[in-house]
C-alpha cells in the first residue's frame, strides 16, 4: 500500500475541494453573507492550526522573521482572494466554481510568464503546448461564462422547466428572471476568475516569502489569523446587520467549520505531503477530479438545473488546455534536468582531464629532474 498512499490521500483532497464548494454554496445559498463566512472560516482555520503551530514548531526563533513588513502585505492577497472567492459563489453555481478553479495553474503560469520567472520558447515543442494549453484553457473558462447552449438531459431533474427551456433555446428571451440569471451567471464566473488571479499571484510570491519564513505551519496559521482580521475590517463594511453574524446548529456552522478545519487544517498539510514525495504537478493532476465530483453531487444532493452542454464543452476545453500545459511545462522540466546532467558531467570530465594532464606534467618533470641528474 505504501506506493497508492499519495493516490488515495490525493483521492481524499479532491473530495474534500468538492465538499468545500458544495456546503459554501449551501451556506451562501441559505442566506449566510459571503463576507461573513470568510470571516468565521479563517477563524476556525486559525484555531485550528495554533495547536499544531505551538507544539511542532516551539523551537523556531519567530521573533526573528514576524519583523519581516513583507510577510504581513503579502497576506492580504489571501483575504482579497477569499472575498472574491465567496462573493462570485453568490452569483454562480457549486460546479461552475469548480470548474473556473481549474485555471489557476494556467493563471499561475501567466503571471509568471509576465515577471519571467517562467520561460516561453517557441522554437521547442514543450513551448508551443504551454502556450496553446493556456490559450484553450482561458477559453474554456470564457465559455463556461458566456455560453450556456442546451441543458445536459442526463442532469434532467424537472422535465417540465427543461423542455421549456429547450423551446425557447436559440431565441432571445424577453423574461427579465432570464437575462438576470444569465447576467449573475457571467458576473460571478468573471469575479471567480479574479479570484483566482489573486491567488496565482500569491502562489508566486508564497516561493520568495519561504526564503524568509522557513516555518511553514507558523506561516500559514499567521496569514489565517491575519486574513481573518483582514476579512472581519471588510465583512463590517458591507455587513453592519448584527443578525447576519449568529451562528446556529445549521448549515452555516457546518460548512465554516469544515471549510476551516477540514479544507485548511488538514487538507492543506495533506497536499505539501504529497508535494513532498510526488511534486507539484502531480498534485495539478487531480484537480478536474473535483469538478466532476462536485458536478454529480450537486445534480444528486442540490439538484442544481445549472449544468448544459455549453457548460460541458467549456469544461472539457478547461482541463484539456490545463493538462496541455502541464505536459509543457512537465517535459521543460524534464530536458531542462537531463541538460544539467549532461553539463555537470562534461564539468567533471573536464576537471579529470585537467587533473590527469596536470599529474602527466608533472611525472615529466620529474623524470626529467632524474634525468639530468643522472
Amino acid at each position: 500500500m505504501e506506493p497508492q498512499k499519495p493516490y488515495i490521500a490525493m483521492l481524499f483532497i479532491q473530495l474534500v475541494y468538492a465538499g468545500m464548494a458544495l456546503f459554501s454554496k449551501a451556506a451562501i445559498g441559505a442566506g449566510m453573507n459571503p463576507f461573513v463566512f470568510v470571516v468565521y472560516r479563517q477563524a476556525f482555520a486559525s484555531l485550528a492550526l495554533t495547536p499544531f503551530s505551538i507544539f511542532l514548531e516551539r523551537n523556531f526563533h519567530h521573533e526573528e522573521y514576524s519583523s519581516k513588513f513583507v510577510i504581513f502585505f503579502l497576506l492580504f492577497r489571501i483575504t482579497l482572494s477569499l472575498n472574491l472567492y465567496y462573493v462570485g459563489l453568490n452569483y454562480t453555481s457549486a460546479t461552475v466554481a469548480t470548474a473556473t478553479t481549474n485555471t489557476i495553474p494556467v493563471i499561475t503560469f501567466i503571471i509568471a510568464a509576465f515577471f519571467r520567472m517562467e520561460s516561453i520558447s517557441v522554437k521547442h515543442f514543450y513551448g508551443v503546448a504551454k502556450v496553446f494549453g493556456t490559450v484553450i484553457c482561458l477559453s474554456g473558462a470564457l465559455m463556461v461564462a458566456l455560453y450556456k447552449g442546451h441543458p445536459a438531459k442526463f442532469m434532467n431533474w424537472n422535465p417540465s422547466s427543461s423542455s421549456a427551456h429547450h423551446h425557447q433555446t436559440g431565441q432571445v428571451s424577453n423574461d427579465p428572471s432570464s437575462i438576470s440569471s444569465m447576467a449573475d451567471s457571467v458576473k460571478g464566473t468573471l469575479i471567480m476568475l479574479s479570484a483566482n488571479a489573486a491567488w496565482s499571484l500569491w502562489l508566486i510570491l508564497q516561493g520568495s516569502i519561504m526564503k524568509i519564513y522557513p516555518a511553514k505551519i507558523h506561516l500559514t496559521t499567521l496569514q489565517c489569523w491575519f486574513s481573518c482580521i483582514q476579512s472581519l475590517i471588510v465583512a463590517i463594511i458591507f455587513e453592519r446587520n448584527p443578525s447576519s453574524w449568529k451562528l446556529g446548529w445549521n448549515i452555516h456552522l457546518l460548512s465554516v467549520a469544515y471549510c476551516g478545519i477540514v479544507v485548511t487544517g488538514i487538507t492543506y498539510w495533506l497536499q505539501a505531503w504529497c508535494i513532498e514525495r510526488k511534486g507539484p504537478v502531480f498534485i495539478a493532476l487531480f484537480t478536474p477530479l473535483s469538478l466532476i465530483i462536485t458536478a454529480i453531487f450537486s445534480a444528486f444532493l442540490w439538484k442544481e438545473q445549472t449544468l448544459h452542454w455549453g457548460s460541458v464543452g467549456g469544461a472539457v476545453l478547461l482541463v484539456g488546455g490545463l493538462y496541455c500545459v502541464l505536459w509543457g511545462k512537465n517535459k521543460e522540466e524534464v530536458i531542462t534536468s537531463t541538460d544539467r546532467i549532461e553539463q555537470i558531467d562534461d564539468e567533471e570530465a573536464n576537471k579529470e582531464g585537467i587533473e590527469q594532464t596536470g599529474e602527466a606534467k608533472e611525472v615529466s618533470t620529474l623524470e626529467c629532474i632524474i634525468n639530468t641528474h643522472k
